[in-house]
C-alpha cells in the first residue's frame, strides 16, 4: 500500500476557523464475494477502521463497511482549536495500517 494522500484546507487556520481535510489511500477494498480466474472467491479485506486525531486527541472515528469502493476516498471538516500534528490512520481485515500526518499552526 502507498503512503495517503492529504490535503487540508488551510494549514495556518485562525482559532474557530472550520478546517476541511481530504485524505486518499490506495487499496483493493476487497468485498469477499468476487470470483479469481479459478472461480475462487477472494477473500474480504476492506479498511474497517479509520481515526484522525490532533496531537493524540480524537477528531473522528469512522468503521467502514463493504460498500465503500476502492481507494477509499474521505472528507471531514473540524474547528480549528490548537496547533499540532493532524494524524490519521486506515486499518484493514489483514491488519495493515497506512498512516498520514499534516502540520497545523493555528494562528
Amino acid at each position: 500500500m502507498s503512503k495517503p494522500r492529504i490535503w487540508i484546507s488551510n494549514d495556518t487556520p485562525k482559532a474557530g476557523e472550520v478546517v476541511r481535510v481530504r485524505a486518499l489511500i490506495l487499496h483493493r477494498m476487497e468485498t469477499g464475494l468476487r470470483p479469481d480466474a479459478d472461480g475462487q472467491i477472494i477473500p474480504r479485506n476492506i479498511v474497517n477502521e479509520f481515526e484522525a486525531r490532533l496531537d493524540g486527541e480524537l477528531l473522528f472515528k469512522w468503521a467502514p463497511e463493504t460498500a465503500v469502493s476502492q481507494n477509499p476516498y474521505i472528507e471531514f471538516t473540524f474547528l480549528a482549536r490548537k496547533s499540532g500534528e493532524l494524524q490519521m490512520k486506515w486499518v484493514d481485515d489483514e491488519g495493515a495500517v497506512i498512516t498520514g500526518s499534516t502540520e497545523l499552526t493555528v494562528s
